[in-house]
């Protein structure tokens, strides 16, 4: 296992709902699928190989996991309906939700059953809590919590107290390495304190904390016109779009269309949209029957220059898209 290895130990997955799963990946949508009742897309944004590790165990109406990943990654999220997100990252390192940097002491939060984005750096390393609704709202009860639900359905971040977030991870790691190590009655006894516990410490941090300030109509108005130029590139993947061409599109300047991009998603606008079209050639080959020459599915990606593909595709994932077909057939 590589630098990325959770440090609970591997777990045979098995069909109990409570028992740990542990899930390596080696491409970004294979990690992207480990995750249950998510619908998610990763589109991979640094060069070099990917290996993401997944630990996610389960019980009634809660799920809570750790997921790693070697290198940054754009997703698109969404989780199940009626149910709450809460994100903790393990080290503070600089990722984005819907384009706005996560800083020092926060817990991320989106409702069920609506999509966001997440920008992660390299070596990055969360750990995830989805709660049903109801749940929620009747273990806050019981407690004698009272978060203000309408604005945490609507809110992305929460300031909270560095001491109490650092017991709420403590709490979750210490609920996975239990999770990861035990089996029985007595085992299944001491995940029903644990679990406790983390609810207990994450409703503290939720009574107390601050939830952050809606984003601004200027980061909005950024993130509609990355979304914008995504579409548009979508739209035209044959042929590419060029900077110019998004300018007059979307009605604005150059100047302006560099900085959405790299305040939304930290990179260039053609930077971005020709990593947006190699990962659509990956995603293509991967699910493909593997009879459709590489070259035609590049040049439905708008790469007509093979020889280029080939030599930026090897970079951004480490590996020859002929190489990638042969292992995914072999595997």
């Amino acid at each position: 296992m590589s630098s990325l290895a959770l440090s609970q130990p591997d777990t045979v997955a098995t069909h109990s709902r409570r028992a740990l799963r542990t899930a390596v990946a080696r491409d970004v949508d294979e990690h992207a699928h480990n995750l249950t009742d998510w619908e998610q897309r990763y589109d991979q944004l640094a060069c070099g190989s990917f290996e993401g590790v997944l630990q996610e165990w389960q019980s009634e109406g809660l799920q809570i996991f750790r997921e790693a990943g070697s290198r940054a990654v754009r997703q698109s999220c969404q989780v199940w309906p009626d149910a709450y997100w809460f994100g903790i990252e393990v080290r503070t390192m600089g990722m984005r939700i819907n384009g706005r940097l996560v800083p020092q002491d926060v817990v991320m939060t989106r409702p069920g059953a609506c999509e966001f984005e997440l920008v992660t750096p390299d070596q990055h390393d969360i750990f995830g809590v989805v709660v049903q609704r109801d749940a929620m709202q009747a273990s806050a009860a019981r407690l004698g919590c009272q978060p203000d639900w309408r604005r945490l359905g609507q809110a992305e971040m929460l300031k909270v107290d560095a001491g109490g977030l650092d017991d709420c991870r403590h709490q979750i790691g210490a609920l996975l390495a239990l999770a990861g190590q035990a089996s029985g009655q007595a085992a299944h006894a001491a995940l029903q304190l644990r679990q406790e516990a983390v609810l207990v410490s994450l409703l503290a941090l939720l009574d107390e904390g601050d939830i952050e300030a809606e984003a601004g109509a200027s980061l909005l108005r950024r993130r509609r016109i990355v979304n914008d130029a995504r579409d548009l590139a979508l739209a035209h993947q044959e042929s590419p779009v060029t900077v110019p061409m998004l300018c007059e599109a979307l009605h604005v300047s150059r100047r302006t269309l560099q900085y959405c991009f790299e305040d939304v998603l930290g990179v260039s606008p053609m930077s971005y949209l020709r990593l947006l079209r190699l990962n659509g050639v990956r995603r293509a080959l991967a699910q493909g029957d593997g009879r459709q020459p590489i070259g035609d599915i590049a040049a439905a990606w708008g790469f007509s220059n093979f020889s280029q593909f080939s030599c930026d595709y090897k970079k951004l994932f480490g590996q020859s898209p002929s190489a990638m077909l042969q292992a995914r057939t072999s595997h």
